[in-house]
């Protein structure tokens, strides 16, 4: 698999987009994830990131796009929703990349006032349309796994039952190796995303608390899902997750240890490739 970081750990130290490509190239990753907002981003900087990522040979990867307004349950949100993330699947063709990394909401009022099943179709329903759209354009969507008691795909049991139900050939599972600690979700789960999976996030974390920590600051023994990744055979990306650096002026340095870190961790279990 190859090895790439998602570039808002730049963005959030007050790192220009392009300065920090040049920080993500220069340090030796594979690839790229790129943190955007593809409804307002600016044709010059759009045209800037897919030149620059171009000409260094750094390929687009990835499109985070948090959209919890998809399983709202007004009809007016939802489709909004939908349409907002239309446009980061046309900005994904228009960049090459592979997915949109798709995160989806939380269940409404302790799931105490809407039926948690009428979310969860909702959630269904505007995938399914994301993803006859994504298909138009070559473009999958991977749903993230989110670590909170309310997340509507909160462990792997309910991301594979997702992902079946859904049964689109586009709407497809990423695997966040901190969140599956955090979720308490140990590495022979890991299995039951096979064939479902495209996308990994890699981060440490103290295992209590989410925390997109470079590997090795927290408490996360990485080889054995890395192990049980491996034996998945994505053919994919590992991209590395740093959010809020507790020195932003030394950011540099902190992405250069996550990358370390994480390309010894792959090399270990025979995965950098």
């Amino acid at each position: 698999m190859k090895l790439g970081i998602i570039n808002s750990a730049f963005a959030q130290a007050g790192v220009d987009t392009v300065t920090g490509l040049e920080h993500i190239a220069r340090i030796g990753f594979d690839c790229v994830d790129i943190f955007t907002e593809a409804t307002t981003i600016n044709p010059a900087e759009r045209g800037e990131i897919g030149e620059f990522c171009a000409s260094e040979g750094l390929p687009i990867v990835s499109l985070p796009v948090v959209a919890i307004g998809l399983i709202d349950f007004n009809d007016p949100v939802r489709d909004y929703h939908v349409g907002r993330c239309k446009s980061f699947i046309d900005l994904a063709a228009e960049w090459g990349a592979e997915n949109i990394l798709l995160v989806l909401g939380e269940y409404l009022w302790q799931r105490e006032v809407i039926p948690p099943e009428e979310q969860w179709r909702w959630a269904i329903e505007s995938c399914r349309a994301l993803g006859d759209y994504a298909d138009s354009k070559g473009v999958d969507i991977a749903l993230e796994l989110e670590p909170f008691r309310l997340s509507l795909l909160n462990n792997v049991d309910e991301m594979s039952r997702f992902v079946r139900e859904c049964d689109h050939p586009r709407v497809r599972a990423n695997i966040d190796i901190s969140h599956l600690v955090l979720a308490d979700c140990g590495p022979e789960e890991v299995s039951k995303l096979r064939g479902q999976a495209v996308h990994v996030h890699i981060s440490d974390c103290d295992g209590k608390v989410h925390g997109d920590l470079p590997p090795g600051r927290g408490v996360v023994k990485f080889a054995p899902y890395l192990q049980a990744i491996g034996e998945l055979e994505i053919d994919g990306v590992v991209s590395i997750e740093l959010e809020y650096s507790p020195d932003p002026a030394r950011i540099v340095e902190w992405v250069e240890e996550a990358y370390e870190a994480t390309d010894r961790l792959m090399r270990q279990v025979d995965l950098r490739g």
